[in-house]
């Protein structure tokens, strides 16, 4: 059994290195399309639990290859996110930025 390490983890940098670091098959299409929602999403969950689990190496490794088990199941059971969620344009429920502006408002909303 070969052994993982944090240390091997931190180096990773592409999508098919996770899983192949995890051993974990996957459907080299859906990366293909979907690797930058994947690593996104699992940005994003990954940091909610780092801080909980950093005395505890192998507690680590396993929340680490959970979540990306997680994400990929959500992607493979169809999950799409919207460009909005994608490239977080909402704050409090509204487009935030320029594209908040509207041609009323003469499109300068002092964004």
């Amino acid at each position: 059994m070969l052994t993982l390490s944090l240390e091997e983890f931190y180096h990773l940098r592409d999508a098919e290195d996770y899983f192949e670091f995890f051993d974990i098959a996957y459907d080299k299409s859906l990366i293909g399309a979907k690797r930058f929602h994947i690593l996104k999403e699992y940005s994003m969950m990954i940091k909610k639990g780092m801080d909980y689990l950093s005395n505890d190496e192998g507690k680590m490794l396993d929340f680490l290859k959970f979540s990306l088990l997680k994400v990929y199941g959500k992607f493979k059971d169809g999950y799409a996110p919207s460009a909005a969620e994608v490239w977080n344009m909402f704050e409090n429920g509204k487009l935030k930025g320029c594209a908040a502006c509207t041609p009323q408002q003469g499109n300068s909303c002092g964004c």
